[in-house]
């Protein structure tokens, strides 16, 4: 069935590749307006392409999002372009696995504010608007590293245990503004997001991991988002934790 988010209006952080890139296909496939986010303006470029093929009038919105102020001002931008916002997908993240005794913090310092203070700002500057046409729907990306917390990945499992609180806290205070909130958990992904590793030793054991398994793509999570957001507005999807059927934890 086509066209179930005729004229809905979306706004997908970190669109350059991965899963918001094919988020972005996937809503616009359906009939939405896509406004889409990230620092890579070249990549952004070519997604508008696709985009505008599928008749989605996307807005390119370059920023770096580990900026609260960023965070916030893209949404002021889709709502100024297209009048309002009604589905927003936090999805921009790294990934940066270490231990903790040789952990950089600074770099930790912008996982934390990338994966987490962004998402919060982007959320919190979309709420007055959903509010007061009472309806929208939040879509945050956190990881199955939200559930399960492995050594090297305590500042990622932070994040991502972070992202799971945070966003059954918003929904349990926005559900009676008829907002919906849902959260979706992936295990590993065939996407860049392993790039990020700096740690060497602790990428390539996870990279030799992931090539030992049927990875999930990122069309995968791109559908289990299209299913929660065109779900009747009285159904809302809470969360989602899907893994490969490879992945053990």
């Amino acid at each position: 069935m086509k066209n179930r988010l005729k004229d809905r209006i979306a706004l997908v952080t970190g669109a350059s590749s991965g899963i918001g890139e094919a988020t972005a296909l996937a809503l616009a496939e359906q009939g939405a307006k896509v406004a889409i986010a990230a620092r890579r303006k070249d990549r952004l470029d070519q997604l508008a392409t696709k985009l505008a093929g599928l008749g989605a009038d996307p807005l390119v919105l370059v920023a770096d999002l580990a900026l609260e102020a960023e965070a916030q001002r893209i949404v002021r931008e889709t709502e100024t372009h297209y009048g309002r916002l009604d589905i927003l997908v936090n999805n921009a993240g790294v990934m940066y696995l270490e231990p903790v005794a040789e952990a950089d913090l600074g770099r930790w310092r912008r996982m934390l504010e990338l994966n987490v203070l962004s998402l919060i700002a982007s959320t919190q500057a979309a709420l007055a608007g959903m509010r007061a046409r009472r309806e929208g729907h939040i879509v945050n990306i956190s990881s199955v590293a939200g559930r399960v917390a492995n050594p090297n990945s305590a500042a990622y499992a932070a994040t991502k245990f972070g992202v799971v609180g945070f966003s059954e806290s918003l929904r349990r205070e926005v559900y009676k503004d008829n907002i919906r909130v849902s959260v979706i958990e992936p295990g590993l992904v065939d996407t860049e997001l392993r790039d990020h590793i700096g740690h060497a030793s602790v990428k390539q054991a996870l990279n030799t991991v992931a090539s030992g398994m049927r990875q999930l793509q990122s069309e995968d999570i791109a559908d289990v988002i299209l299913f929660c957001v065109t779900r009747p507005d009285y159904v809302c999807i809470n969360e989602v934790l899907m893994r490969p059927t490879d992945q053990e934890r």
